[in-house]
């Protein structure tokens, strides 16, 4: 730095005949320059050189109390030379469970659908965490013998649960709190499960209860599914009305999930949409599948007998854009009888994604 150049530079004449003097003292006895020139270096680590560094190299062989002083100045001791450390290794790209960045066609997904905590809406609701996670993978392995691409188990977890009263919003919906959900992502990401965070808004839009849950959707083994049956229209109520959705309100909710994933550099993310109804989703040729960062599934919700389930999924397949991949959901207590895996398996086109419910 300037300051201890300078410093040098006032110091110079006395270093200099101080230097004399002690060359020709120590010449009389017999020393030798070289040789401890030689010793010292060598238990000296390195450093880079420079102006002010060569000037104060002198200083430090004499026993001088300014030049002492002069050392020991904080601004002095500064290198703008000194090498930086090491820089720290980029960190790994995010991954889905069970390895990669792309959802299809690498595996199929089979989850188990509910609420913590509320048995009467699905199966996740029946079981502790613990018990689920045993239970998911146990439907996985079942169906991992008829599939040839892996099967990755899943929880779809309803996290705004569609209401008889109005509720405190007016909107005949009550969303749960995230940290109610959160300890089931996070034995979710230890266990390699993934997770569809399923909304039922009711009088609410999907984006604004999808921004609830924002920093579960930030999250790259988190998906969302969004369910029209519990989407209301002013004056209607659930179980009075099937619910519907427009093309122009999912894609709302598909561009702001798709830039919540690239903006956290996040592999692809599932959008399910439910539907057992061609009214459920109104002008669904308009739906934009455009965006990379999303993989879409249509989730066909019909139940009962198999010639009823087979014709409701064969029916929503009509003007389906090739991108949107098909699920399937199987029912303990509304079908009869509920599917085998092996049967589920069977159906064609073979669906990608199933839920037992």
């Amino acid at each position: 730095m300037d300051t201890t150049a300078a410093a040098a530079k006032k110091l110079r004449p006395g270093i200099m005949l101080s230097a004399l003097i002690l060359t020709l003292t120590l010449s009389s006895c017999g020393f030798d320059q070289t040789a401890s020139g030689g010793e010292q270096a060598s238990d000296v680590p390195e450093t880079p050189a420079s102006p002010a560094a060569s000037e104060a190299d002198v200083s430090a062989e004499v026993d001088d109390p300014e030049s002492s002083e002069e050392s020991t100045d904080p601004e002095a001791s500064e290198d703008p030379e000194e090498p930086e450390g090491e820089e720290p290794e980029a960190e790994e790209p995010a991954e889905l469970p069970g390895g990669g960045d792309t959802l299809f066609p690498d595996r199929r997904f089979l989850a188990a659908y509910g609420s913590p905590g509320i048995p009467g809406l699905g199966v996740l609701g029946e079981a502790e965490l613990e018990d689920a996670v045993d239970r998911v993978k146990f439907y996985a392995e079942q169906y991992q013998q008829h599939s040839d691409e892996p099967v990755q188990p899943a929880f779809e977890i309803i996290t705004s649960v569609a209401t008889g009263e109005p509720g405190v919003d007016g909107d005949y919906s009550n969303p749960l709190d995230p940290e109610v959900i959160e300890p089931w992502v996070e034995l979710a990401a230890e266990e390699e499960i993934y997770v569809v965070l399923d909304l039922q808004p009711g009088l609410s839009t999907f984006l604004e209860q999808a921004q609830l849950y924002e920093e579960l959707l930030a999250q790259p083994h988190v998906g969302l599914a969004l369910d029209p049956e519990w989407r209301l229209s002013e004056g209607q109520r659930h179980m009075e009305q099937i619910g519907s959705v427009t093309a122009a309100e999912i894609n709302e909710v598909s561009a702001w999930l798709a830039d919540l994933t690239e903006t956290h550099e996040l592999p692809q993310k599932m959008l399910l949409l439910h539907q057992f109804k061609h009214s459920m989703i109104q002008n669904r040729e308009d739906i934009d599948t455009s965006r990379e960062e999303l993989a879409m599934v249509l989730h066909a919700d019909g139940h009962g007998s198999p010639d009823l389930k087979l014709g409701t999924y064969e029916s929503l397949q009509e003007g389906l854009d090739e991108d949107i991949w098909l699920g399937w959901k199987n029912f303990y207590d509304e079908d009869s009888p509920t599917f085998t895996s092996e049967e589920t398996f069977e159906v064609e086109p073979k669906p990608w994604f199933v839920s037992y419910q």
